[in-house]
């Protein structure tokens, strides 16, 4: 068995993506490419499924679903996923679709594109998030509160 976890449900933003510390069978039907500890990929990288890197990773890297970077993983290459949970060292941009969850232990020396991105305590990041809102002219402005004075000002205007 190996311990690279197990994915959830992922539609739910609220709800881990993996579950730390829980094996997984190989025979996962979930995850569909597992790079293993041992392994260097250079190239292009692109999948349907699941996967899930524990190794290196030189190129680019692009999957229609999701992606686990392991806390050991080393990947120098732009990344294109659904979702993302990354624990280990990246150098490249990270576009998701949907969310991306960065743990203590993550190293990324690059660009952040996501509707969601959560960071725990501890990682280290250098470059921009951005988290698309479609059009700001659509968003509301926050209701700033009236100072004291500025109240007492309308309410003498009001007179």
């Amino acid at each position: 068995m190996n311990t690279v976890g197990s994915l959830i449900n992922l539609n739910q933003y609220n709800k881990p993506m993996f579950k730390k510390d829980q094996p997984v069978a190989h025979n996962s039907k979930t995850i569909e490419t597992i790079i293993g500890p041992s392994v260097r990929v250079e190239g292009d990288f692109k999948g349907e499924g699941d996967l899930v890197v524990e190794g290196i990773l030189v190129g680019s890297l692009q999957t229609k679903n999701n992606l686990k970077i392991g806390q050991n993983a080393m990947v120098e290459a732009n990344i294109r996923a659904n979702n993302a949970f990354i624990s280990g060292k990246i150098k490249g941009n990270i576009t998701t679709k949907g969310k991306v969850e960065i743990t203590g232990t993550a190293v990324i020396l690059g660009d952040i594109k996501a509707q969601v991105i959560s960071i725990e305590s501890g990682a280290l990041i250098q470059g921009t998030l951005n988290m698309p809102v479609g059009n700001i002219a659509d968003v509301p402005a926050p209701e700033r509160k009236k100072s004291d004075a500025e109240e007492k000002e309308a309410e003498e205007t009001d007179k």
